[in-house]
């Protein structure tokens, strides 16, 4: 048994840790992986050789790289079997929000919102690409992923079209209201993943705290609406919507390219 060290600079959320899961399912010698969020490292016990693992982990352009390789006498390695339920009720919670988002997004005429819902959307394709096709082959994985990472791109295509268009011609204002409301419902609901997310992760307390400092990143992305919101409201003007809109869907593309990936 081999366990090789990686160092991955850009793995700052379990979602990073599903893709990373996803590019190394189907190479046969992997036996289990070790991931270390907070330090940005994950251990690869493995039989054969590490050139394949070492390939695939550069491939994901997450700043990879590899710190060593040695032999190893640990064999027995103990898996989560709640894992898969609770990765599904975060996947059934991103969407749901997904939904709730869009539809409000489209009533209020928040791009704020529309945008953020897709951030939402990413979060349920990355877990939903791994447990859709649990137990399928390595190809249908990655057609999976191809199909979501356009679907997604398109989407964010479109939102931006829909900012420009917004940007330069007389639009209603955003609800502003309706937009802090659902933000707030929204700030809930990342809460809500991130204490199933550090459950999966009860005994493992590195990854606890992972997931409680790298959450932050829709936790910023949901006050950044809500001072959007205020700016709409206090300067009498929709361009504080558009322009945190613009910035969650810069999020939302480089995501989509993620997922597109792993369809290589």
């Amino acid at each position: 048994m081999q366990k090789s060290v990686f160092e991955i600079s850009k793995m700052d959320c379990p979602s990073e840790e599903n893709l990373i899961r996803m590019k190394l399912d189907g190479i046969s010698g992997i036996k289990n992986l070790d991931f270390d969020i907070p330090n940005r490292r994950l251990q690869v016990f493995h039989q054969g050789e590490v050139q394949e693992i070492e390939k695939s982990i550069l491939d994901l352009n997450l700043g990879g790289k590899r710190l060593q390789t040695q032999e190893t006498d640990q064999t027995d390695f103990s898996e989560n079997t709640q894992q898969k339920k609770l990765l599904w009720s975060v996947l059934i919670i991103n969407f749901l929000f997904f939904i709730i988002e869009m539809t409000t997004g489209f009533f209020s005429k928040s791009m704020g919102l529309v945008a953020d819902s897709l951030d939402m959307l990413a979060d349920s394709f990355v877990y939903g690409i791994s447990l859709f096709a649990v137990g399928g082959s390595v190809l249908l994985k990655k057609k999976i992923a191809r199909l979501a990472g356009i679907f997604q791109l398109i989407l964010a295509i479109i939102g931006f079209g829909e900012v420009l268009r917004r940007f330069f011609s007389e639009e209603k204002m955003p609800d502003f209201t309706m937009m802090i409301i659902v933000s707030i419902f929204a700030l809930i609901a990342n809460g809500i993943c991130l204490y199933l997310l550090q459950q999966s992760k009860s005994k493992q307390e590195a990854h606890m705290k992972a997931s409680m400092i790298f959450t932050s990143n829709d936790v910023i992305i949901n006050l950044g609406v809500i001072l959007a919101a205020l700016l709409v409201h206090w300067l009498n003007s929709n361009k504080p919507d558009l322009v945190i809109g613009s910035i969650v869907f810069i999020l939302v593309v480089q995501g989509a390219i993620r997922i597109l990936k792993l369809g290589k």
